[in-house]
């Protein structure tokens, strides 16, 4: 990871690029938190939108001073809420023994809890600092170590975990194993893990850092960020049971290094980034079919549409992809940015030193429409390591309207189904592609529900009427209704 190892270059850098893509004008940005080194430094996870309407995240160190396990001065790093509005509340202060350096986000499980990792600390053997620890955090802050890793089974877990059709969890390690590259785990809810398959460095690839996606086959598809048969990263799947594919193998030109996970667009095909490589040396976007068929969409030129994307693309409600770049931009300090299917690019933002700067984590869209993120460093806090800030949370408004995730997206009959939104407390039916389904109004941010008998592959909506006025609010992806 050169590039990523030298971030401080942005510190010096402050030049003004040559036009290479136009920004979006409709769009407001709102820094929502500068944080100052007690409640965190250096945040790199992706976001949550929770069931009680916040959102909620990790801070890879910073937090406990006493604390010195890790690779970055001291502080092991925090897990933090922060409202939508931009107030932050610490709720847990890693120590090194239940884990240091949290740089993978958090997931929601049903019964409100979240699950998470961390890259070090630990009680597990044969690692400097701690081979890294998956546990569960209340959103109170009392947290569980359910699992810590002894390198032999992975260690360095840096994506985030998701939760599998079989309620299990399921996730990467970046490192460990026989030859130090990387495995595939599964782990239960109790925290049972078992290693499914030990990446060996070869074709199959070698330290996968982003996080998986599951597909409706089952299977689980993600990225390598090294190896390959030309050593610089590949696309994979694997079967639940551990059986892995190389769908497609990097080569330079077409890209190099894919940090990030992928997503899955709404038409079945993936996307995603690579931190290197293609036209200019400076990351693309490209997309993926499920049997391996790769276009490389975009070629980043360094100039204002950024440099060297590592976070996961998302695909909001307009249809189009949104990522963050973590060099370049205006003053070279990263953008946030659209892209749409056939790859055209458009910078929506780019960072100047007051609002932070180096965005590495993956953007989230609230049911809100807007988008939050953090970037690793700047936002002129002071107090931190470096003297440009302990980063941020931030928020940008493209003017994309509310809307309800369910969770999960897809399901039988009768499986239950929570339906985050915003202002929900007014809701009078809530639909399943037309079907009527059964629901109660838990909090305005949440709605607990079933899939109803009759129910296909469609929207689900949640109309609402509050003050006589009437609304509809549709799901950001399609429910699929499986046998």
């Amino acid at each position: 990871m050169s590039k990523l190892r030298s971030w401080t270059k942005a510190c010096i850098l402050f030049v003004l690029w040559a036009a290479t893509a136009v920004a979006l004008p409709a769009q407001t940005f709102e820094k929502l938190h500068s944080f100052k080194y007690t409640d965190g430094w250096s945040p790199w996870a992706p976001l949550v939108q929770a069931s009680d309407g916040n959102l909620y995240g990790t801070v890879s160190s910073g937090g406990n001073p006493s604390c010195t396990g890790g690779g970055y001065s001291t502080g092991c790093g925090t897990v933090f809420q922060i409202t939508p509005s931009g107030k932050l509340t610490t709720i847990f202060l890693f120590d090194g023994t239940n884990g240091s350096q949290p740089f993978a986000g958090l997931i929601q499980a049903a019964n409100g809890d979240f699950y998470g990792s961390t890259t070090e600390g630990g009680t597990g053997n044969n690692c400097a600092q701690g081979c890294g620890t998956i546990f569960t955090v209340t959103a109170s802050g009392t947290l569980t170590t359910l699992y810590n890793f002894n390198y032999t089974d992975g260690a360095a877990p840096t994506g985030t975990l998701i939760l599998g059709t079989d309620g299990n969890y399921y996730g990467t390690t970046s490192a460990g194993g026989p030859v130090d590259a990387g495995t595939f785990f599964v782990i239960t809810p109790g925290g049972t893990l078992t290693t499914l398959y030990t990446f060996t460095g070869g074709d199959d690839g070698a330290n996968p850092y982003g996080s998986l996606i599951q597909t409706l086959d089952g299977n689980f598809y993600g990225t390598a960020w090294d190896g390959g048969a030309n050593q610089f990263g590949t696309v994979f799947t694997f079967t639940p049971n551990g059986t892995l594919t190389t769908l497609h193998a990097f080569d330079n030109t077409d890209g190099s290094y894919p940090y990030a996970g992928l997503v899955q667009g709404n038409g079945g095909d993936f996307y995603g980034v690579t931190e290197e490589g293609g036209t200019n040396s400076y990351g693309t976007v490209f997309k993926i079919n499920p049997s391996g068929k790769l276009t490389t969409l975009y070629s980043f030129s360094g100039g204002v549409d950024g440099d060297t994307p590592i976070s996961t693309l998302i695909q909001a409600t307009d249809g189009n992809f949104y990522g963050t770049a973590s060099y370049a931009g205006l003053y070279n300090l990263g953008t946030v940015f659209q892209i749409t299917k056939g790859g055209t690019l458009t910078t929506v933002h780019s960072f100047d030193t007051t609002e932070g700067w180096i965005p590495y984590g993956p953007l989230l869209q609230d049911t809100n429409g807007e988008f939050y993120g953090t970037t690793f460093s700047g936002g002129g806090s002071g107090a931190c390591p470096y003297d440009y800030g302990c980063g941020t949370v931030f928020s940008v408004s493209v003017g994309l309207g509310p809307f309800v995730e369910t969770v999960p997206t897809s399901g039988n009959v009768g499986t239950a189904v929570r339906i985050l939104g915003t202002n929900l407390k007014g809701a009078t039916s809530v639909t399943f592609n037309g079907t009527a389904a059964t629901f109660a109004v838990i909090s305005k941010s949440e709605i607990e529900t079933s899939v109803p008998s009759g129910a296909t592959a469609g929207s689900v909506r949640v109309t609402t009427t509050v003050e006589g006025i009437k609304n509809t609010l549709k799901s950001n992806t399609t429910f699929q209704v499986t046998e």
